[in-house]
């Protein structure tokens, strides 16, 4: 293709005028958008992992030339200007279906994969674990290798919209936190940041890996359907700072490891139950997350301040708190679930205008449901 053809397929507003070509030009020759160190590492992968059916992005091609070299292309708007955010993980297309999936480097002596291999051999419809595809060794480093798992998007990207994206989101990650201690195995690091989501049925037609408000090129900035009536699954990740008790050992550990350091027991000399830290953790996720930022909450405030009990022996068990949270659904009305989330710091006039196009959205759901 020639580069006058490209700049016809891309929007107006990704084609410069000269001396701003000129001036993007001269950053390109002075290393502004060369390879950071850190993708050096996945450029020299990119052979091994194409031999194993998965494809990095152009951007990490052993002889990677800018795209827009020579162009008035706005680098900007070109796919191959796009840097990894986290550079221990890399997202490639799975060549045999052209899914896309996350590569994850880790070092050979964690428990890591370990514990993720064994959540991912378990067919349990309350295993919220990532599942893995395969471990792959590293061609260069034989202390590192390769994990490969499906491509998730943080768990609260787009933000939750309903009263219902919450009440799945509760459902979920409680299920999860039971199934993964049910096989004696403590999270120790729940926060927001290491609940994912595959949220492939929101966006139809995809999303870049990176740039995720945007395309799969890069160029348009892309709208995804709402969460209501979808199947979105979220998934715990990270294991990194997990414990694996084998048998009747104890639960007690020591360390002030993990995101949230609120818990009260948490100590680097003074044991503590790790399974009951993971309540704590969960419980504080949903103070913060929802209870503290919406309104409507009110039925959420049971449940979490169950799990933020002290002492941390008050605390119930996950599976206890999972009875507790179905008997508090079966009480909640039908309409709530569709009602949107009201954030506590909403101006009134806004809040009254956003009720108003909610409330009319009910009435069109219940016209439809006649109507059928």
């Amino acid at each position: 293709m020639s580069e006058s053809e490209k700049q016809r397929q891309v929007p107006s507003y990704a084609v410069l005028d000269e001396e701003a070509a000129q001036g993007y030009a001269r950053l390109t020759r002075e290393g502004v958008y060369n390879l950071l160190p850190s993708e050096l590492f996945w450029q020299a992968r990119q052979p091994y992992l194409l031999k194993h059916g998965y494809q990095l992005r152009p951007r990490y091609s052993p002889n990677w030339e800018p795209s827009w070299k020579g162009t008035n292309l706005d680098p900007t708007y070109c796919e191959d200007s796009i840097v990894l955010i986290t550079f221990q993980v890399i997202d490639a297309k799975r060549l045999k279906d052209n899914k896309l999936v996350a590569i994850k480097k880790f070092r050979n002596d964690s428990q890591e994969a370990r514990i993720a291999q064994f959540f991912s051999s378990i067919t349990d419809p309350q295993n919220h674990c990532v599942p893995v595809h395969e471990i792959l060794s590293d061609p260069f480093d034989p202390q590192l290798s390769l994990m490969v798992m499906p491509y998730l998007r943080p768990c609260r990207d787009p933000d939750f919209a309903t009263i219902g994206d919450v009440i799945d989101f509760v459902n979920q990650t409680l299920e999860g936190l039971v199934f993964m201690h049910r096989h004696k195995v403590a999270h120790r690091d729940i926060a927001v940041e290491n609940i994912m989501m595959d949220a492939a049925p929101l966006y139809p037609g995809g999303h870049h890996p990176v740039r995720r408000q945007y395309t799969p090129d890069g160029l348009y900035e892309v709208t995804p359907l709402p969460r209501r009536d979808r199947s979105v699954t979220y998934l715990y990740i990270d294991f990194g700072l997990s414990s694996w008790f084998s048998g009747d050992a104890s639960p007690y550990v020591v360390g002030r490891v993990g995101r949230d350091k609120q818990a009260p027991e948490l100590s680097s000399t003074v044991p503590y139950n790790a399974y009951k830290l993971d309540i704590f953790t969960l419980g504080n996720l949903y103070s913060q997350e929802f209870e503290q930022i919406y309104n409507s909450m009110q039925f959420l405030v049971p449940l979490v301040d169950n799990m933020r009990r002290s002492p941390p022996e008050s605390r119930p068990t996950a599976a206890q708190l999972l009875a507790q949270w179905e008997e508090i659904k079966a009480d909640l009305k039908e309409s709530l679930f569709r009602w949107r989330l009201s954030p506590k710091a909403e101006a009134a006039v806004e809040r009254v205008l956003n009720d108003t196009v909610a409330f009319a959205r009910e009435g069109i759901y219940h016209l439809r449901k006649f109507v059928r």
